[in-house]
């Protein structure tokens, strides 16, 4: 049987959208909440510590802290053309990209990342990427396929 199993993250982020029209063109910076779901089947060897389990929480846990808050935690995300460049200089935690640093982009980054370091049988079911309050983004695998 199939089982979907969800972990949650926040992390800070500060980013800009350079030649958006609003006021969003400028450095400002968003609380995130991430939320990655996996789909597998639980483990059945009565040997193994993992028994039971699709794949350890900490598991998740270390991708994510790993790979996915070392990009973004506390991070300045902007565009590789962006007319803030420079800023590195005096700002060591700034990241340029090759994408518009949306909410949308930042989740397929955030997707792909987790995706590179899954093992096994484990697949991402989906991912949700909260922005603001009430504003969000949401990935799923089905319709991707």
């Amino acid at each position: 049987m199939k089982i979907r199993i969800t972990k949650e993250f926040d992390f800070e982020t500060a980013h800009a959208l350079d030649g958006y029209e609003g006021k969003c063109k400028d450095i400002h910076g968003h609380s995130y909440h991430l939320k990655v779901t996996l789909i597998g089947e639980p483990s059945i060897n009565l040997s193994l510590s993992d028994c039971g389990m699709v794949i350890d929480f900490g598991d998740i846990k270390k991708i994510v802290r790993s790979h996915v808050y070392e990009e973004f935690d506390h991070r300045l995300i902007l565009r590789e053309d962006s007319r803030f460049r420079g800023l590195e200089v005096s700002n060591s935690r700034t990241r340029y990209v090759n994408y518009q640093p949306t909410c949308e982009n930042m989740l397929i980054d955030i997707v792909t990342t987790i995706q590179k370091h899954l093992e096994g049988e484990v697949k991402l079911h989906s991912a949700f990427l909260r922005e603001t309050a009430t504003s969000y983004a949401e990935w799923f695998a089905s319709d991707n396929m």
